[in-house]
Formats: C-alpha cells, sequence, structure tokens
C-alpha cells in the first residue's frame, strides 16, 4: 500500500512539472508573437515615413501657379451714363447741366468705350478710352438773326497707365496703379440764315491729368467674380477721379460678361472755359481674353 502512494505521488508531481513546462512555453511563444507584431508596426510606420503616404486627415498640398507669359484683355462696353456738373464757353454765363441718360441718348451721334490691358506676371499695362459726339438743333422763334441754331459737341477721355499686383494669389490680384488721362472737350456753334447768315463757332480746351490708385479682381466661385478700381489725380485739372465696380460672369476662358456702376468726375477751368462735371451710371461690357 505505501508502494502504491509514493507510485502515485511521483505521478502527481510529474504532472505538475508537465503543466509548468508548457506553461513556460505558452508564455514564450506569446511573447515571440508580441516581439514580431512589434517588429512589423515598427516597419510599417518606417515605410510610412519615408513614402509620405497620403492620408484623407492630411491632405495633399497643391502648388498654386499663377500665369506665365503675356495675357491680353479687350472689354468694349457700354456706359449709360448721365451728366451734371457746370459748363462754361464762348465767354457766356455759367451753364449748370443736368441731364439723364434719356436726355443725352436723345442728343447722340456717336460713342466709343473700350478698355484694354496686357499683363505679364504681376505688372500691367492698360488703357481705357471714351469718346462721344452729341449733337442739337433748333429754329428761333423769330429767325431775324439766324433762322436756325446747331450745336455738336465731342468729349475725349483717354487714360493710359502701368501696374503691379502687390497682392496675388488663385483667387485675386490688388494691383496699385498709375498714369495719365488725356482729356479734349470741344463745342461748335453753327448758325444758319437770318442777318447772321451762315456762321459757327468753336471753343473748348484740351488738357491732361496723373492719376493713381487700386485696381482689383476677386473670384467668388470659378465662373463669378467682383472687379473694380478706384483712382484721383489732377495736373490741368483741379481734381480728376474714377470709380467703378461690377459683377462679372466667366463663360469660358476666352468670353466673360461685367455689369456695374461708374461714376468719373473733373473739375477743369482755363482762361474762361469751365467743364466741371460729373459722369455716372450703370456700365455693361463684354471681356475678351486671349
Amino acid at each position: 500500500m505505501k508502494r502504491d502512494a509514493d507510485s502515485e505521488a511521483r505521478m502527481t508531481r510529474h504532472d505538475d512539472m508537465y503543466e509548468s513546462l508548457l506553461g513556460v512555453r505558452k508564455a514564450v511563444k506569446s511573447f515571440g508573437l508580441i516581439v514580431v507584431l512589434l517588429a512589423g508596426v515598427s516597419t510599417v510606420l518606417d515605410n510610412a515615413n519615408a513614402a509620405d503616404i497620403y492620408t484623407p486627415v492630411a491632405p495633399e498640398t497643391k502648388v498654386v501657379q499663377t500665369e506665365s507669359g503675356w495675357t491680353f484683355s479687350f472689354t468694349p462696353y457700354f456706359w449709360a451714363t448721365g451728366l451734371s456738373g457746370d459748363v462754361r464757353s464762348f465767354g457766356l454765363p455759367t451753364v449748370n447741366v443736368d441731364a439723364s441718360f434719356g436726355d443725352i441718348w436723345g442728343h447722340l451721334d456717336f460713342a466709343a468705350m473700350a478698355i484694354g490691358e496686357a499683363r505679364y506676371d504681376r505688372y500691367s499695362i492698360f488703357a481705357d478710352v471714351i469718346y462721344t459726339k452729341l449733337s442739337g438743333s433748333k429754329g428761333t422763334p423769330l429767325g431775324i438773326l439766324a433762322s436756325s441754331v446747331d450745336v455738336d459737341a465731342e468729349t475725349f477721355a483717354g487714360f493710359v497707365g502701368a501696374g503691379y499686383s502687390v497682392f496675388e494669389d488663385s483667387t485675386g490680384r490688388l494691383d496699385v496703379v498709375g498714369g495719365a488721362r488725356v482729356w479734349s472737350a470741344d463745342t461748335t456753334v453753327s448758325v444758319s440764315g437770318g442777318i447772321l447768315g451762315n456762321q459757327s463757332r468753336n471753343d473748348g480746351d484740351t488738357w491732361v491729368d496723373a492719376l493713381g490708385g487700386l485696381k482689383g479682381t476677386y473670384s467668388i466661385t470659378p465662373n463669378f467674380f467682383v472687379t473694380g478700381w478706384g483712382l484721383v489725380g489732377g495736373g490741368g485739372a483741379d481734381i480728376d477721379w474714377d470709380v467703378a465696380a461690377t459683377v462679372g460672369y466667366k463663360f469660358n476662358d476666352t468670353f466673360s460678361a461685367v455689369a456695374g456702376y461708374r461714376a468719373l468726375g473733373v473739375d477743369y477751368s482755363n482762361d474762361g472755359f469751365v467743364f466741371d462735371v460729373v459722369q455716372q451710371g450703370p456700365i455693361l461690357g463684354l471681356v475678351v481674353k486671349f
């Protein structure tokens, strides 16, 4: 009986030793698996850093490139302007003028208005031309001195300037601009019939003003944009200023349309000739880029 008890005890110790060895083996295998997993994670992280893997959380940086080379644009426009202010010519007293666009349209013979621009990188040169020709005719009450009086008025304003973009990115730009505007205002009065017969007399003047200011464009969406400018100066005139703001729609890379409001004023006087007026009204234009 004692021998059986000793044998059973030895078997119990053998079983306990076997279970311990199994536990140690499992622990070693688990530790090895952990080491392998950690090594794999480290390798993946190292490869990710080396390859600069793209993730949605860290989007790829995009480099914005500005236009290279020369670009040109031409914008014929229609300006439904009225005219208000003081004018004087032929040595007569100063006359206050307050004419709406409808009044001017009834006497308009011809008008031409356009803006052109050339750009290279941040630099630009541009020009703005405005020409109008008005005429009117009226018979005299008695027809003694003259039977009719005809009046022709021509006005020309041409601006040439240059600019530099102090701010520019993918959505817009802001330019500092400067240049000169040439003005020419000329009025011809012709009489016919009566004692005076056929005679005509002309009065007017030409002068130049220097102007400076800002001009900018900003894209609201890929198709809609706003643009405008503000200029002020003088020289021949006591003051010469020009402001405008428009909203535009881009049809494609070549054609865009703009609509807005513009106001232009000048105060000039010399040797009895006075041209102190403000022109303002809606503006509509077509931009052609090439």
